[in-house]
């Protein structure tokens, strides 16, 4: 087993070895803890016997629980494992398409004014959304089509780099409802804590209640840690109401992603 203080990127690209323990993992933990070797193996180009080599290794280093035949679970070392080695693929794959793909992509902005197609434009990023001007910016390319203020254009060829300022995100910690819930939470204290943000979400039901009660629909439900951390990439503030004990998970997925937070303590005492 590589060492987790090792550069998991390089472990998973590297490493068919470890490219393949990894999507093990992966599968155990989606059907656990009920697990069909034989389906593990089709899905991934393997044989049986080469799923049950892996499984029995990490068993023995502890990254997988066996309770008898065809019963498995991840256990937290492998959680651990599997969500390091998932964060440095997914900051790798955001370099890949923010630094690299740009190159060759056509990206959508929205045309600042009347453009045409094969004239040069400076794309640039405001409240989240990228426009497309004729003035010069830090960015700039080519336009692919004809566009009138307003309207979606393609820029291709784009050169250099889009400047904007990532959006802070506000993290306020909501009981989960054996521990109160949103009973716990002092609304002034929340109204305050999301009145600058463009973009609230929340997370578990206590969250969603909270904020009703503080007189606020949430933008975002479903899907809102991803949501929220790709709305703070483009410059947008946000603030999320997360139960507890998705709290701490959280907030490495900030750390990791690198974006900028603020705790909030809305506790009554």
């Amino acid at each position: 087993m590589t060492g987790l203080h090792d550069d998991p990127l390089q472990i998973i690209l590297r490493s068919k070895r470890e490219a393949t323990r990894f999507q093990i993992l992966v599968e155990i933990a989606e059907h656990q803890p009920a697990v069909r070797q034989q389906e593990i193996a089709t899905k991934l180009g393997i044989t049986p016997q080469a799923v049950s080599e892996y499984i029995r290794e990490m068993v023995d280093e502890g990254l997988v629980s066996a309770y008898g035949r065809g019963r498995y679970e991840v256990t937290k070392n492998g959680v651990e494992w599997v969500l390091k080695n998932a964060e440095a693929l997914e900051s790798y794959a955001r370099h890949v398409t923010r630094d690299i793909i740009q190159q060759v992509a056509v990206w959508t902005a929205i045309a600042e004014e009347e453009i045409r197609k094969g004239e040069t434009v400076g794309v640039y990023m405001q409240h989240g959304w990228l426009y497309a001007g004729k003035e010069e910016q830090s960015a700039m390319g080519e336009a692919t089509m004809d566009a009138v203020p307003g309207e979606d254009v393609g820029v291709a060829r784009l050169n250099g780099i889009i400047e904007h300022c990532e959006g802070l995100v506000h993290v306020c910690k909501v009981p989960r409802i054996e521990r109160g819930g949103s009973r716990m939470i002092r609304t002034d204290l929340l109204i305050d804590a999301i009145r600058s943000s463009d973009m609230v979400a929340a997370v578990g039901l206590e969250s969603y209640v909270a904020l009703l009660k503080a007189g606020r629909e949430p933008d975002m439900f479903f899907g809102a840690r991803e949501g929220v951390i790709e709305a703070a990439f483009h410059g947008r503030e946000c603030a999320i109401l997360i139960v507890d004990e998705e709290f701490t998970d959280f907030l490495k997925r900030l750390e990791t992603a690198g974006l900028a937070y603020t705790i909030h303590d809305l506790m009554t005492s």
